[in-house]
């Protein structure tokens, strides 16, 4: 459907002073917080975790070596997406010189509401995370019985916690603790806070303190001093529960977000109709490799 002068009729008359409802700031690119970027020239990618050997066994005097196998486990696959969106003016309105007055401020609308959308899919694992959306092994991205070869690994906190003290320092033991397909220690660290923005100011004052929040004693802050949590927090506005809370590790291949085809925009007539059309299109997706690059508590 065409934008006509009967909805722009403001438009036509003399006198106007302002135009407004277009021009809001946004916020953009809060996924580059949480995927590592990657291109894509295929209509879908597949990672595969590989395990490797176990512990080295002692070789008894006069007696062979032990051998070890590797194996595939799973296999992560990210299908791409095509997001986009257009609109149209028509010949009428062009004749009466809207679009010159609205083309910059309807295309800049067209480019907030795609920025939009990207970092609301970009959210989307992290939010279902604790349910529907789900890491290459088939169980749910934050899950305490992830299966490996060995055993089981966690990526969340035993009891599910609201963010403090206590629930950000288990979370980093946990991180420290985690074990690769084999069951040998992958020596993680979190090196980032992911959080929605009720959480700032919580966040702020567990991380930048120089001594403990909400005590009276004169302990210092174990977190700061030690510098755990490197790269410190990052807010963002379109996680939805106000308590969970998402820490990054160094764990490579962990969060992922692949680039098969940048924002293209494109602006033709029609013959028909004489309406000029403005479209915007780009193909991408967000997922997750290793489940160990991320860790997360829903919150009590």
């Amino acid at each position: 459907m065409a934008i006509s002068r009967g909805q722009l009729v403001k438009e036509l008359e003399p006198g106007l002073n302002a135009l407004f409802g277009l021009e809001y700031k946004r916020y953009e690119n809060q996924h580059a917080e949480i995927y590592a970027t990657e291109s894509s020239d295929r209509a879908f990618e597949e990672e595969v975790m590989l395990s490797g050997f176990a512990n080295a066994q002692v070789k008894p005097e006069g007696s062979g070596v032990t051998f070890d196998n590797a194996q595939e486990t799973y296999t992560a696959r990210y299908t791409h997406e095509t997001v986009a969106l257009a609109f149209a003016i028509t010949e009428e309105a062009i004749e009466d010189n809207l679009y010159d007055r609205l083309a910059s401020r309807y295309t800049k609308a067209l480019a907030r509401s795609m920025a939009n959308t990207k970092q609301v899919k970009a959210v989307n694992p992290l939010i279902n995370g604790f349910g529907t959306f789900t890491s290459g092994d088939g169980v749910s991205l934050f899950n305490a019985n992830h299966p490996t070869v060995a055993g089981v690994v966690s990526n969340t906190l035993a009891v599910a916690s609201d963010l403090n003290e206590t629930s950000l320092e288990q979370s980093l033991i946990d991180i420290a603790g985690m074990t690769d397909e084999r069951g040998l220690k992958v020596a993680a660290k979190g090196m980032k806070m992911i959080i929605p923005s009720e959480l700032q100011f919580t966040a702020e004052r567990l991380m930048k303190s120089d001594q403990r929040v909400g005590t009276a004693d004169n302990d210092i802050n174990a977190i700061k001093s030690m510098g755990m949590v490197p790269q410190g927090y990052s807010v963002n506005n379109f996680l939805t529960d106000p308590d969970a809370f998402y820490l990054i590790t160094d764990v490579p291949n962990g969060m992922k977000y692949f680039d098969r085809s940048s924002i293209k925009t494109n602006m033709e007539g029609d013959f028909d109709t004489g309406n000029v059309r403005y479209k915007a299109r780009e193909r991408y997706s967000f997922g997750v490799s290793d489940f160990r690059g991320i860790f997360a508590s829903p919150g009590a």
